[in-house]
């Protein structure tokens, strides 16, 4: 098994970093489903085709993390049908996860792509490295959090203004779950059960998928 990497989180002091992670906690853990917002195409079990980033390199590394919070799935997505995963900071527990080294241009377009807008335009990061949060606007993952950094770089993710109890929350996809389970398990830090187990407990998951429902995506049984 692959050892976690800790986040120091204190904020960098570089504001206009050339490289940052991006740390996914839903789908894009898996490095199949991030090609696709890099890259561009269409993952399979999607209904979206993403045209890619301006600069289509995959990661220079990818690493298991796990942030503070929780991860939870709301609202419906018209690519997978079902719950979307999101991150809500202020609440108790932990996310696993995974930090993917990309360039900042990168971390603007796959964010510019889960807005749906065109990957073509830098994000300044300098409020959100700041401060730690800054709200890019009322859309599902407009909203930018900084959870530290690793190596002097920052840990970046994207996620929705409201808090996890704010909202209805949505049982997630069988395709949806499949991505985002198999990208946790290959991390490398976590082994089957602790993954299935980790997920069906999240809140929109939870009374709605068992470990074993989550195990069975992963062997392909379901």
């Amino acid at each position: 098994m692959k050892a976690l990497h800790s986040i120091d989180s204190t904020l960098p002091l570089d504001r206009h970093p050339e490289r940052v992670w991006y740390t996914s906690y839903g789908s894009n853990m898996h490095l199949d489903r991030l090609a696709a917002y890099l890259q561009g195409g269409r993952p399979p079990g999607a209904a979206r085709e993403y045209p890619g980033c301006r600069n289509p390199a995959m990661p220079a590394r990818s690493i298991p993390v796990e942030l503070t919070g929780a991860m939870y799935f709301a609202t419906e997505s018209p690519v997978w049908g079902g719950g979307r995963a999101f991150y809500d900071p202020q609440a108790t527990g932990r996310v696993l996860a995974r930090a993917h080294l990309v360039t900042a241009d990168q971390f603007a377009d796959i964010a510019a792509q889960e807005m749906y807008r065109a990957p073509d335009m830098d994000l300044d990061l300098e409020d959100v490295l700041t401060r730690g949060r800054a709200v890019l606007g009322e859309g599902r993952y407009e909203t930018l959090v900084c959870a530290g950094q690793i190596d002097g770089m920052p840990v970046l993710t994207f996620t929705a203004p409201w808090r996890m109890n704010d909202v209805r929350w949505t049982p997630p996809s069988a395709a949806y779950l499949r991505f985002l389970a198999a990208g946790l398990l290959s991390a490398g830090a976590w082994d089957l059960e602790a993954v299935a187990t980790y997920v069906a407990a999240c809140p929109g998951a939870e009374g709605h998928w068992t470990p074993q429902g989550i195990a069975d995506l992963l062997s392909g049984s379901a």
